[in-house]
């Protein structure tokens, strides 16, 4: 190519340096240009996730969710409170229960024979002597007639039996019989006498029988389904009853306690208190019946470590039914004039049991304090708060002792639901009307 350079004349040398020169800048210029355009795409990514996550961190510091340390202290969180309050404090005992009926009667012939009648309809009531089945009473009239025939015929023989003695005393007083007659003649006076009082046994004993094909029943109560239907041959005693009878008015609940409560629960049953006990449902949402404590047994069952009790309860809506599972609420005694507050409120911490308490109207303080029993809905304070002081009932998990805070909602009557979220403060006063107006008051 050199020696072809060479040959050539100087204006072709020209064009041919120019032609590879040009080659040369347009790839270094589409290396640029690719260049450039990878700067410009990295250019236009960055600053959009840098002001996403920018934004992210605006917000999260705007919302208040961090803890000490972390976020913007300084925004208000905005928080629901409710008053402690003074008042009585059911203690109450949890347990299983089952429900049993006072009496239960399985319902039997006592005599054999043909069941003819049934006059009860399955689960009806019934009180003490109504009438239930009836056996075929005919063998039985029967055998009362044959021993009613037995009985006439021997009090005639006792009657002549008496009549010959009578003339045998007349004759021995005259000299004119033995000893040994007149003697005879008492002897079958008595023999008699006591052939009638087996026969007058016979005669109720078959009354008795004949009775006994009229099946009543023993109890008041509710019967159940029908085992027999009529046609079938029963015998006496057999192991198939007719129906059964569940006395359910009143009824009873049977429940155990662990033996570390029944010191205060025996206490007051010796001392002849009515210990009021609650029936809830197997959800333990909806109170069944009340009753109260009837018994209890006389030892504790070294297995479980628990004693026996049984509650009473009339039934009158009859709601319970035998064999029913209920939850058993055991009101072992009440606490007066204590310091309560929603249960919501309370909080646990490495320092211990406490709540925020609203200092002033746009801080909160945390307080430790001492708690005693507690159910669902409220909390008893033994130390540590007073009655009046209002406590942070949502919005905790935001908090820190000193932070500021916006009441959505400050009802000195009405403490907030803890199931309810938090959006902030109403934008207007229909919106806080609004908020509000979802508030359900508890059981305190």
């Amino acid at each position: 190519m050199f020696s072809l350079l060479n040959e050539a004349p100087p204006v072709m040398v020209d064009l041919f340096m120019q032609s590879s020169g040009s080659r040369k800048s347009r790839r270094w210029l589409i290396s640029v240009l690719i260049l450039l355009v990878i700067v410009a795409l990295c250019w236009w990514l960055w600053p959009a996730s840098t002001l996403d996550k920018g934004a992210e961190s605006k917000r999260a510091g705007a919302s208040g969710m961090g803890r000490p340390g972390f976020g913007a202290s300084a925004i208000a969180v905005p928080v629901r409170v409710a008053p402690a309050t003074e008042g009585e404090f059911p203690i109450f005992y949890k347990a299983l229960g089952t429900v049993t009926a006072t009496n239960t009667i399985n319902v039997r012939s006592r005599v054999a024979g043909e069941l003819v009648k049934l006059y009860f309809q399955e689960g009806q009531k019934v009180k003490a002597g109504d009438l239930l089945a009836e056996i075929d009473p005919r063998s039985y009239q029967v055998a009362l007639q044959q021993a009613e025939g037995t009985l006439a015929t021997n009090q005639a023989l006792l009657k002549n039996a008496q009549l010959d003695v009578q003339r045998y005393r007349g004759l021995f007083a005259e000299d004119s019989i033995a000893k040994q007659t007149l003697d005879t003649a008492e002897s079958l006076v008595s023999q008699y006498q006591g052939t009638i009082k087996t026969n007058q046994a016979a005669v109720a004993d078959a009354k008795l029988s004949l009775d006994f094909t009229r099946i009543r029943a023993p109890i008041a109560g509710r019967v159940g389904l029908k085992q027999l239907d009529v046609g079938n041959l029963v015998a006496a005693n057999d192991t198939t009853a007719l129906v059964v009878i569940t006395q359910t008015q009143p009824i009873s609940v049977a429940f155990t306690l662990p033996e570390k409560d029944l010191s205060a629960v025996i206490s007051r049953y010796r001392t002849g208190d009515k210990l009021p006990v609650e029936a809830w449902d197997r959800g333990d949402t909806k109170m069944q019946a009340t009753g109260v404590l009837a018994s209890l047994d006389n030892q504790i069952d070294v297995a479980t470590g628990t004693l026996k009790f049984k509650a009473r309860f009339e039934n009158n809506d009859e709601i319970l039914f035998p064999n029913q599972f209920v939850n058993v609420r055991l009101r072992a005694d009440t606490l007066k004039q204590a310091i309560l507050v929603p249960t919501a409120a309370v909080q646990f911490g490495t320092d211990g049991t406490f709540v925020y308490v609203l200092d002033g109207d746009k801080k909160v303080k945390l307080k430790l304090l001492k708690t005693g029993p507690s159910d669902e809905t409220s909390t008893v304070i033994t130390e540590g708060l007073a009655a009046g002081e209002r406590v942070v009932l949502e919005g905790t998990d935001r908090l820190r002792d000193g932070a500021e805070v916006e009441v959505v909602n400050d009802s000195k009557d009405v403490p907030a639901g803890p199931g309810q979220k938090l959006q902030g403060k109403p934008d207007s006063k229909s919106e806080k009307s609004a908020v509000l107006g979802k508030v359900e008051k508890p059981n305190v």
